[in-house]
């Protein structure tokens, strides 16, 4: 099994008694990091998707039964592992692994589950100041490399990080190869896993799988053919405003159905929605938010174009969103992340906004820098007083100024 950059700090959680869960979209790798675990530190695994499994835990004394029939002693010196597989599906779960984390400092609980909208709702009272939350995510680009066994690239990559340029993309041919084929299939591992021929069903069977299981089993949504709509109709304005009164019109739902359908996919980790950054509000163009799949496979999905990047007109949209995914998988929360937008059409690609401080960034698919390409951003931090902004983009490197242009391969901004 090829580890994910988050195996080591799940490895360290085993220091703290709190409970530690995992949550990201359904085939992102979840339960082959709890099954990493399981092999290297022992103890139980349950996969609780299947019923027989949850009985066995579905009271605080089966959980406990359970347990000893696995090997544990209430009385051993050493911690006993549990691993609960997709425990969000039962409400109940919670309270009980509230319990046992009150009452056994020997047991450590691992569990993972794929939507954070119910996760949030049943962990946020029950499991106060007892638990560490670590999202899971589809790959990033260097676990892609290193998922094709191409390791070498990734030690390029981190060498951009040392040198100047004014054509960069000249230095790595290879590395942007692989970045079109990021920018088309995404990095869900089993898609990255498959050859070519085949990554397309297989995103296929992901995203049926999550509709049948997520939305209809689980989440219950109802009118799943204008959900569908929905998806394509977002995918097809990828990266642009949302307005959900014109996207009722499209998908024949009321805005306030549209509204609920965004935040579901939302929440199981389908779509990133960027607020508006702003402190004029006479200024700002609107409220609206711009909406990102997380995945560019994904997105390519609902789609249906899966050419490379160079012949399509959408490519300085993948190539945003991809930037966007690099940072957040990179370790920046999403609740950080905004754009910025004027009734002048001034427009920041991204704003990173933590406490005081303010991160501008602009994403630009290009291997030829124009001079307006940055004009944004200088009238941004002047405006503002800021230090420096970033330029990402496939030509030029330069650390010196203000703005800071940077390769798409180094994306922390941390």
């Amino acid at each position: 099994m090829i580890p994910r950059l988050c195996f080591d700090l799940l490895l360290k959680q085993r220091r703290t008694k709190k409970i530690s869960i995992l949550i990201g979209p359904r085939q992102v790798g979840k339960t082959t990091l709890l099954k990493q675990l399981h092999k290297t530190w022992g103890g139980l695994f349950l996969d609780i998707d299947i019923f027989s499994n949850y009985e066995k835990i579905s009271t605080y004394e089966n959980f406990i039964n359970t347990l000893k029939i696995n090997g544990y002693s209430e009385n051993q010196a050493e911690m006993f592992f549990i691993f609960l597989d997709e425990f969000q599906h039962y409400e109940d779960l919670t309270k009980i692994m509230k319990n046992i984390y009150d009452h056994h400092d020997n047991i450590k609980i691992f569990a993972s589950g794929s939507s954070s909208l119910t996760i949030k709702n049943n962990i946020q009272e029950s499991l106060a100041g007892r638990k560490i939350v670590t999202h899971i995510y589809p790959l990033n680009f260097e676990e892609f490399l290193r998922f094709k066994n191409k390791e070498e690239l990734i030690e390029k990559g981190k060498n951009l990080t040392r040198i100047q340029s004014k054509e960069y993309h000249k230095l790595v041919p290879e590395l942007f190869k692989e970045l079109d084929e990021f920018l088309i299939f995404g990095g869900y591992p089993d898609v990255v896993l498959n050859p070519p021929n085949e990554k397309q069903e297989v995103l296929k069977n992901i995203l049926d799988l999550y509709i049948s299981k997520d939305l209809v089993d689980y989440l219950k949504v109802e009118k799943i053919r204008n959900c569908k709509l929905l998806m394509q109709s977002l995918a097809i304005n990828h990266g642009g405003l949302t307005n959900h009164a014109d996207l009722a019109r499209l998908v024949a739902l009321d805005t306030k159905t549209v509204a609920n359908y965004i935040e579901i996919l939302k929440e199981s980790f389908l779509l990133l929605v960027l607020p508006p950054y702003f402190t004029n509000k006479n200024k700002e163009i609107s409220k609206m938010p711009k909406t990102y799949f997380l995945d560019n496979g994904v997105r390519n999905y609902f789609c249906n174009n899966f050419n490379e990047p160079s012949k399509r007109a959408d490519s300085g949209a993948l190539f945003e969103s991809f930037c966007i995914s690099e940072i957040i998988k990179n370790g920046e929360s999403i609740e950080h992340l905004k754009y910025y937008r004027t009734k002048l059409g001034s427009e920041v690609d991204l704003i990173i906004e933590k406490g005081n401080g303010l991160i501008p960034i602009e994403f630009k698919y290009s291997k030829i820098l124009k001079s307006s390409d940055s004009r944004s951003l200088i009238h941004f931090i002047e405006e503002r007083g800021l230090d420096k902004a970033y330029l990402v983009n496939l030509s030029e490197i330069d650390r010196l100024g203000k703005i800071q242009k940077r390769d798409c391969f180094n994306l922390q901004f941390i």
